[in-house]
């Protein structure tokens, strides 16, 4: 099923719920403005009143009041995760630019952690195990194994883009708009 793209009150998204997630914001009041297509309908118990059952439906784009409670820095570098880091690069390896699927793949630092390099998306890079191995704890300089791209931190849109494989068309156009022309989603 579809995830829902959460943004704050300004539109700055901040993560994906699950469609149950919104559909309790809906119950609480506390959806400010939706966009995009209904994803989800719920339907509840019947008035005594009227006779009629209760609904609610979730767009796939909705802003919540007060949302800056979870959205704390929008400046932050947003989670490394070796997903996330695969799928800014493309699952292509630094080193000998061939495409891999995620289990042959590896996380570089670009300078080894014992050098004290961080990790930190500016300081790793795709690796295929066997660029990985034969780099060892070297730079890639002093391994004579050049890097193919430049290591970089992906902005929020992207980096909600890098976390979720299935996106509905609406959310990957909200969300592209504010994607920087050197990310590699363009490539």
């Amino acid at each position: 099923m579809a995830l829902v793209l959460a943004v704050d009150m300004a539109g700055v998204p901040s993560r994906w719920l699950m469609v149950e997630e919104a559909i309790s914001y809906y119950a609480r009041r506390m959806v400010a403005w939706s966009l995009g297509d209904p994803v989800a309908t719920y339907h509840g118990g019947i008035c005594r009143l009227t006779g009629q059952r209760s609904e609610l439906s979730t767009h796939s784009i909705i802003a919540i009041k007060g949302a800056v409670d979870f959205v704390k820095d929008h400046h932050t570098e947003p989670h490394l995760s070796n997903t996330s880091l695969f799928f800014r690069d493309r699952h292509m390896c630094a080193y000998c630019g061939g495409q891999y699927k995620e289990r042959d793949l590896s996380r570089d630092h670009v300078i080894p952690v014992y050098l004290n390099g961080r990790d930190r998306w500016m300081n790793v890079v795709t690796a295929c195990r066997s660029c990985n191995i034969r780099k060892g704890g070297r730079t890639p300089e002093e391994a004579n194994m050049p890097l193919l791209y430049t290591p970089y931190v992906p902005n929020r849109y992207e980096h909600l883009i890098l976390q979720n494989r299935r996106i509905l068309q609406d959310q990957m156009e909200y969300l592209m708009a504010k994607v920087p022309r050197h990310s590699r989603l363009y490539a």
